[in-house]
């Protein structure tokens, strides 16, 4: 950080609620944050990416999409051409709730049950009336197929004790 001073560890922390502007509109974090220009979340830490290495990082797939106000800290990263690989330097998990995740976290759940995708094409939106399979079938579809193999399971099993 630029007010980082080596001989003094003690003060040299981010603290607090921060700014962070979105660099980039194809950027799946932007996404999960309702298209937002910007979001403030709250930071502790005294790490930061050097900027020496962020064109040669972005060269190679790995994208800075989210930066702090004055574009000098790289605060959201994402790897192109993968499923959801991020990293925040702020802290998401002090806005989660068990009924309420952060959208990093969110993304994260839905990427790794493979319903990203679709969630993200259907605009973030959370229904009970919409699936987020990235299948071809439909949801009556999915639950029909889900409802026979549990009933055809269980006919099995008592034909067989």
């Amino acid at each position: 950080m630029p007010e980082h001073n080596q001989g003094d560890m003690g003060g040299t922390m981010r603290l607090g609620k921060r700014r962070t502007l979105f660099k980039s509109d194809t950027s799946v974090m932007k996404k999960l944050y309702d298209n937002a220009e910007f979001i403030e979340e709250r930071h502790r830490h005294r790490y930061e990416v050097n900027t020496k290495y962020t064109a040669d990082m972005e060269r190679n797939g790995l994208i800075f999409v989210g930066q702090d106000v004055e574009g000098e800290r790289m605060e959201i990263m994402e790897l192109q051409n993968h499923p959801f690989y991020i990293a925040v330097q702020y802290h998401p998990e002090y806005i989660t709730r068990p009924m309420k995740p952060s959208p990093p976290y969110l993304g994260f759940i839905m990427a790794s049950c493979g319903k990203l995708q679709n969630y993200l094409a259907k605009g973030c939106r959370l229904s009970p009336r919409n699936g987020y399979s990235d299948s071809d079938f439909s949801d009556d579809d999915e639950l029909s197929s889900i409802t026979s193999t549990v009933s055809n399971a269980s006919l099995t099993d008592k034909s067989t004790s």
